[in-house]
């Protein structure tokens, strides 16, 4: 290859010369060779590390940035609160109790003369009338008494007769005696023995009279207890219990026998239910009542609260009332000893501005509650909650009425959170509250 020939003529200008090095136009004093000094291409390769190191730092302090505004700052999305609308509707308040099925009268047939039974004329489910024969006790004893009782009789009516006769021979000889003491021929000793016979005599025919009255005391006494053994049914019903057999032997010395048990009209129920102390308050006669029992579990029957007893029942510390609930019975379907769950209506109002019961146990997470108020929280239209007080009125297993408070128809409630909010709210640090998405 020829060399240009203008190379070798022409002498080198200076922008065709390569630029003097750092050591050429330093001072000689300063051109002192360094040991830390790379070469060129060691310090071209470290350079990418470097800008990679700061590209690292940004992203991360971006990233604790993005972070920092993710929890702090509210965004669109979705809201982490299950809602509902407050709206107005009934409220009916019920109590509910547990009772047992009663006739409204029952009587207890019994006897008040022991001995043996020889027969009985009515038993279970025998309908009876008032005034039927319904069982007979032996009554040969007691007719041995009367017979007994009316000799008895007979022998201090005979007494009788014997002392008023007694007391007028007495008589007579008081009559004599005083007529000779007159004329002084007897002393003055016969006259007074002679006055006290008459006297004693008098007072036999009294005890004679007292005898014959105790006589036919203990004959009446004895002829009613031969009528006591045959007993009778005191009302119109039906037996439902039957608590003897014929031949067992009875005793009426400390207590009542018991025979049967009649109800007086099984077409009139009535439910005493125990209710606790907690529920009592607000249940008044003319209360509405629904009670079902377990052999119509799918068949309501509904009372009537006809009466609500003072006296308390303590059992184990707890402590209850009797309520009593009128029921008509017309076919018979219910029957005697029943268990009912009652439900009693307490009260009731219509057309009330109602909050879900959810909506007042709801707790914000992290948030102080002050338990001496009621309130709930309310999602506004920026999807910020907001907690509202309010002064709660009548209550049932749904909904609360509102008597009091700056709710209106139509605000959305918190009565909830959603799954993902609950387990964000449950990894937050103290002091921060769930993110708004």
């Amino acid at each position: 290859m020829n060399p240009d020939p203008d190379s070798t003529s022409r002498p080198p200008s200076p922008a065709d010369r390569e630029p003097p090095s750092r050591s050429e136009w330093l001072p000689s004093a300063a051109r002192v060779p360094s040991r830390d000094r790379r070469p060129r291409g060691l310090a071209e390769r470290e350079a990418p590390r470097r800008t990679w190191r700061w590209g690292l730092v940004a992203i991360l302090v971006l990233s604790a940035a993005a972070l920092i505004w993710y929890w702090l700052v509210p965004s669109a999305g979705p809201v982490p609160y299950k809602t509902s609308i407050v709206d107005r509707g009934p409220i009916t308040a019920i109590v509910t109790a547990t009772g047992t099925l009663n006739p409204v009268v029952t009587v207890q047939v019994g006897s008040q003369v022991s001995g043996k039974i020889k027969a009985l004329m009515a038993d279970y489910n025998s309908d009876v009338t008032e005034g039927q024969l319904v069982a007979q006790i032996d009554p040969a004893p007691f007719k041995a008494k009367v017979v007994q009782a009316r000799a008895a009789l007979k022998t201090a009516k005979s007494n009788r007769v014997k002392a008023e006769t007694a007391l007028a021979q007495r008589q007579l000889e008081l009559n004599r005696a005083t007529k000779l003491r007159a004329d002084q021929y007897i002393p003055q000793a016969d006259l007074d023995l002679a006055r006290t016979s008459y006297r004693d005599a008098a007072a036999q025919v009294d005890v004679a009279i007292a005898q014959i009255e105790q006589a036919e005391a203990a004959l009446a006494s004895a002829e009613l207890e031969l009528s006591m053994t045959s007993i009778y049914s005191p009302v119109d019903g039906v037996v439902i219990s039957r608590d003897v057999e014929v031949g067992q032997t009875v005793a009426a010395a400390f207590q009542t026998p018991r025979f049967f048990v009649i109800a007086q009209d099984l077409t009139k129920m009535q439910v005493n239910a125990s209710v606790s102390e907690a529920d009592i308050g607000g249940i008044t006669e003319g209360s509405d009542a629904e009670f079902l029992v377990d052999t119509y579990p799918n068949e309501p029957f509904r009372g009537i609260v006809t009466q609500v007893r003072n006296a308390p029942i303590t059992v184990q510390n707890v402590v209850t009332y009797d309520v009593i609930i009128r029921v008509d019975n017309p076919d018979l379907t219910l029957k005697p000893g029943m268990t009912a769950n009652v439900s009693i209506v307490r009260a009731k109002r219509d057309d009330v501005l109602r909050v879900p019961n959810t909506a007042l146990r709801f707790r914000m997470p992290n948030q102080t509650t002050d338990l001496k108020t009621t309130q709930v929280w309310v999602v506004s239209d920026s999807a910020m909650a907001q907690p509202v007080e309010i002064v709660p009125g009548v209550a049932d297993a749904v909904y609360t009425e509102v008597s009091r408070g700056d709710l209106q128809e139509g605000d959305a409630v918190i009565i909830g959170l959603t799954d993902e909010a609950a387990l964000d709210s449950k990894s937050l640090p103290p002091g921060f509250l769930p993110r708004m998405r």
